[in-house]
Protein backbone atom coordinates (compact mmCIF):
# COMPACT_ATOMS: atom_id res chain seq x y z
CA UNK A 1 0.00 0.00 0.00
CA UNK A 2 1.26 3.95 -0.58
CA UNK A 3 1.92 5.63 2.48
CA UNK A 4 -1.15 7.71 1.44
CA UNK A 5 -3.56 5.10 1.99
CA UNK A 6 -2.04 3.90 5.05
CA UNK A 7 -2.09 7.47 6.57
CA UNK A 8 -5.91 7.27 5.76
CA UNK A 9 -6.42 3.46 6.76
CA UNK A 10 -4.81 5.03 10.16
CA UNK A 11 -7.44 7.85 10.44
CA UNK A 12 -10.60 5.48 9.91
CA UNK A 13 -8.95 3.48 12.87
CA UNK A 14 -9.46 6.32 15.12
CA UNK A 15 -13.11 7.04 13.74
CA UNK A 16 -15.78 7.91 16.81
CA UNK A 17 -18.60 8.08 14.92
CA UNK A 18 -20.78 9.35 17.97
CA UNK A 19 -17.73 12.23 17.74
CA UNK A 20 -18.78 13.29 13.77
CA UNK A 21 -21.07 16.04 15.28
CA UNK A 22 -18.62 17.33 17.40
CA UNK A 23 -15.61 17.35 15.00
CA UNK A 24 -18.29 19.09 12.19
CA UNK A 25 -18.49 21.95 14.41
CA UNK A 26 -15.30 23.40 14.29
CA UNK A 27 -15.28 23.18 10.13
CA UNK A 28 -16.90 26.88 8.89
CA UNK A 29 -15.30 26.17 4.84
CA UNK A 30 -19.26 26.24 4.25
CA UNK A 31 -18.82 24.01 1.22
CA UNK A 32 -20.82 21.53 -0.11
CA UNK A 33 -18.46 18.98 -0.88
CA UNK A 34 -16.39 18.44 2.34
CA UNK A 35 -16.99 15.38 5.00
CA UNK A 36 -16.40 14.41 8.40
CA UNK A 37 -15.04 11.40 9.42
CA UNK A 38 -15.80 11.85 13.00
CA UNK A 39 -11.71 11.56 13.90
CA UNK A 40 -11.31 14.26 17.22
CA UNK A 41 -8.08 16.71 16.20
CA UNK A 42 -6.35 15.66 19.24
CA UNK A 43 -6.19 12.06 17.66
CA UNK A 44 -5.02 13.53 14.00
CA UNK A 45 -2.04 14.94 14.58
CA UNK A 46 -0.14 12.30 16.38
CA UNK A 47 -1.25 9.83 13.21
CA UNK A 48 0.19 12.44 10.90
CA UNK A 49 3.74 12.33 12.37
CA UNK A 50 3.95 8.90 11.94
CA UNK A 51 3.90 10.14 8.02
CA UNK A 52 5.89 13.73 8.69
CA UNK A 53 8.75 12.50 5.69
CA UNK A 54 5.23 12.01 3.04
CA UNK A 55 6.57 13.35 -0.03
CA UNK A 56 4.76 16.58 -1.73
CA UNK A 57 2.94 15.36 -3.84
CA UNK A 58 1.40 12.69 -1.85
CA UNK A 59 0.53 15.41 0.54
CA UNK A 60 -1.06 17.19 -2.22
CA UNK A 61 -3.39 14.15 -2.83
CA UNK A 62 -4.47 14.12 -0.03
CA UNK A 63 -5.12 17.93 0.17
CA UNK A 64 -7.35 17.09 -2.39
CA UNK A 65 -9.24 14.72 -0.16
CA UNK A 66 -12.78 15.67 0.98
CA UNK A 67 -12.43 14.39 4.13
CA UNK A 68 -11.56 17.51 6.87
CA UNK A 69 -9.56 15.21 9.25
CA UNK A 70 -7.15 14.09 5.92
CA UNK A 71 -6.47 17.65 4.86
CA UNK A 72 -5.67 18.62 8.80
CA UNK A 73 -3.38 15.44 8.56
CA UNK A 74 -1.98 16.77 5.10
CA UNK A 75 -1.17 20.48 6.76
CA UNK A 76 -0.02 18.54 10.01
CA UNK A 77 2.49 17.08 7.65
CA UNK A 78 3.58 20.20 6.02
CA UNK A 79 3.82 21.71 9.41
CA UNK A 80 5.81 19.06 11.29
CA UNK A 81 8.33 19.14 7.63
CA UNK A 82 8.31 22.82 7.71
CA UNK A 83 9.38 22.82 11.94
CA UNK A 84 12.58 20.91 11.22
CA UNK A 85 15.86 22.78 11.80
CA UNK A 86 17.89 21.04 9.32
CA UNK A 87 15.12 21.33 6.55
CA UNK A 88 16.71 22.82 2.99
CA UNK A 89 15.89 25.59 1.69
CA UNK A 90 14.49 24.25 -1.36
CA UNK A 91 12.52 21.87 0.55
CA UNK A 92 11.37 24.45 2.66
CA UNK A 93 10.24 26.51 -0.10
CA UNK A 94 8.63 24.09 -2.06
CA UNK A 95 5.91 23.81 1.19
CA UNK A 96 5.58 27.59 1.16
CA UNK A 97 4.85 27.01 -2.74
CA UNK A 98 2.19 23.73 -1.97
CA UNK A 99 0.49 25.64 0.94
CA UNK A 100 -0.18 29.07 -1.33
CA UNK A 101 -0.94 27.41 -4.58
CA UNK A 102 -3.11 24.64 -3.05
CA UNK A 103 -4.96 27.36 -1.10
CA UNK A 104 -8.12 26.12 -2.07
CA UNK A 105 -8.05 23.18 -0.32
CA UNK A 106 -6.85 24.85 3.09
CA UNK A 107 -10.27 27.09 3.48
CA UNK A 108 -11.19 26.47 6.96
CA UNK A 109 -9.70 28.81 9.96
CA UNK A 110 -7.71 25.88 11.63
CA UNK A 111 -6.54 24.13 8.87
CA UNK A 112 -4.45 27.86 8.01
CA UNK A 113 -3.34 28.06 11.70
CA UNK A 114 -1.87 24.48 11.69
CA UNK A 115 0.80 25.35 9.32
CA UNK A 116 0.45 29.38 8.24
CA UNK A 117 3.21 29.87 11.04
CA UNK A 118 5.92 27.29 10.26
CA UNK A 119 4.94 26.86 6.38
CA UNK A 120 4.34 30.63 5.46
CA UNK A 121 6.06 32.90 8.34
CA UNK A 122 9.25 30.43 8.83
CA UNK A 123 9.68 30.64 5.08
CA UNK A 124 9.51 34.86 5.08
CA UNK A 125 11.51 35.29 7.81
CA UNK A 126 14.46 35.99 5.49
CA UNK A 127 12.72 37.12 2.49
CA UNK A 128 10.39 39.62 0.78
CA UNK A 129 6.99 39.75 2.74
CA UNK A 130 4.88 41.69 0.32
CA UNK A 131 2.94 38.30 -0.64
CA UNK A 132 1.09 39.03 3.07
CA UNK A 133 -0.37 42.22 1.59
CA UNK A 134 -1.37 40.40 -1.44
CA UNK A 135 -2.86 38.07 0.86
CA UNK A 136 -4.66 40.56 2.89
CA UNK A 137 -6.14 42.05 0.03
CA UNK A 138 -7.71 38.67 -1.44
CA UNK A 139 -11.64 37.96 -1.57
CA UNK A 140 -10.96 34.52 -0.13
CA UNK A 141 -11.61 34.85 3.94
CA UNK A 142 -8.93 32.12 4.41
CA UNK A 143 -6.05 33.64 2.11
CA UNK A 144 -6.38 37.13 4.51
CA UNK A 145 -6.45 34.69 7.34
CA UNK A 146 -3.12 33.25 6.54
CA UNK A 147 -1.83 36.82 6.18
CA UNK A 148 -2.26 37.62 9.78
CA UNK A 149 -1.83 34.41 10.96
CA UNK A 150 1.55 34.30 9.18
CA UNK A 151 3.23 36.53 10.97
CA UNK A 152 3.41 34.61 14.14
CA UNK A 153 6.59 33.31 13.16
CA UNK A 154 7.81 36.95 13.34
CA UNK A 155 6.79 37.60 16.61
CA UNK A 156 8.59 34.99 17.70
CA UNK A 157 11.49 36.73 16.97
CA UNK A 158 10.48 40.17 18.53
CA UNK A 159 9.04 41.99 14.75
CA UNK A 160 5.77 43.26 15.38
CA UNK A 161 5.51 45.57 12.63
CA UNK A 162 3.91 43.44 9.90
CA UNK A 163 1.51 42.34 12.08
CA UNK A 164 0.01 45.35 12.89
CA UNK A 165 0.64 46.46 9.19
CA UNK A 166 -1.44 43.54 8.08
CA UNK A 167 -3.86 43.95 10.96
CA UNK A 168 -4.41 47.94 9.58
CA UNK A 169 -5.35 46.47 6.44
CA UNK A 170 -7.69 43.84 7.88
CA UNK A 171 -9.00 46.00 10.36
CA UNK A 172 -12.65 46.48 9.01
CA UNK A 173 -12.64 43.09 7.72
CA UNK A 174 -16.38 41.38 7.64
CA UNK A 175 -15.26 38.06 8.78
CA UNK A 176 -15.41 36.41 12.01
CA UNK A 177 -12.78 34.40 12.13
CA UNK A 178 -10.89 37.18 10.41
CA UNK A 179 -11.56 39.29 12.96
CA UNK A 180 -10.86 36.44 15.83
CA UNK A 181 -7.34 36.36 14.22
CA UNK A 182 -6.92 39.82 14.12
CA UNK A 183 -7.16 40.07 18.08
CA UNK A 184 -5.61 37.00 18.59
CA UNK A 185 -1.98 37.67 17.13
CA UNK A 186 -2.43 41.55 17.67
CA UNK A 187 -2.86 40.18 21.08
CA UNK A 188 0.41 38.17 21.12
CA UNK A 189 2.38 40.97 19.25
CA UNK A 190 1.54 43.38 22.12
CA UNK A 191 2.89 41.09 24.81
CA UNK A 192 6.52 42.35 22.95
CA UNK A 193 5.28 45.86 22.30
CA UNK A 194 2.36 46.92 24.62
CA UNK A 195 2.51 50.63 22.76
CA UNK A 196 2.79 49.09 19.48
CA UNK A 197 -1.16 47.08 21.13
CA UNK A 198 -2.36 50.51 22.01
CA UNK A 199 -1.41 52.32 18.90
CA UNK A 200 -3.32 49.92 16.47
CA UNK A 201 -6.45 49.53 18.37
CA UNK A 202 -6.52 53.81 18.95
CA UNK A 203 -5.99 54.56 15.03
CA UNK A 204 -8.49 51.49 14.36
CA UNK A 205 -11.23 51.58 16.72
CA UNK A 206 -13.57 53.52 14.83
CA UNK A 207 -13.41 50.37 12.37
CA UNK A 208 -12.47 47.40 14.32
CA UNK A 209 -15.42 45.22 15.89
CA UNK A 210 -15.86 46.04 19.45
CA UNK A 211 -15.19 42.22 20.31
CA UNK A 212 -11.94 42.34 18.37
CA UNK A 213 -11.21 45.51 20.73
CA UNK A 214 -11.96 43.27 23.52
CA UNK A 215 -10.15 40.13 22.75
CA UNK A 216 -6.88 42.31 21.28
CA UNK A 217 -6.87 44.04 24.66
CA UNK A 218 -7.40 41.35 27.11
CA UNK A 219 -3.94 41.65 28.72
CA UNK A 220 -3.62 45.57 28.86
CA UNK A 221 -4.23 47.35 32.13
CA UNK A 222 -7.78 48.29 32.55
CA UNK A 223 -7.68 51.61 32.26
CA UNK A 224 -6.32 51.72 29.01
CA UNK A 225 -8.89 49.27 27.96
CA UNK A 226 -11.80 51.29 29.22
CA UNK A 227 -10.33 54.02 27.23
CA UNK A 228 -10.60 52.30 24.23
CA UNK A 229 -14.08 51.12 24.58
CA UNK A 230 -14.95 54.48 25.45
Amino acid sequence: MSQVTDLIAALEEKVEPAKIEDVARFFKGGDAETRIMGVPMPKVFPVAKQFTDLGLVDVETLLDDARYEVRMAAVSVMDFQARRKRLSDAHRKALFDLYLRRHDRINNWDLVDRAAPHVVGTYLVDKDRSILKALARSNDPHERRTAIVSTFAFIRRGEVEDTFRIADMLAGDGDDYVQKAVASWTREAGKRDAEALIAFLERNKKHLPRSTITAASKLLPDSVRKALRS
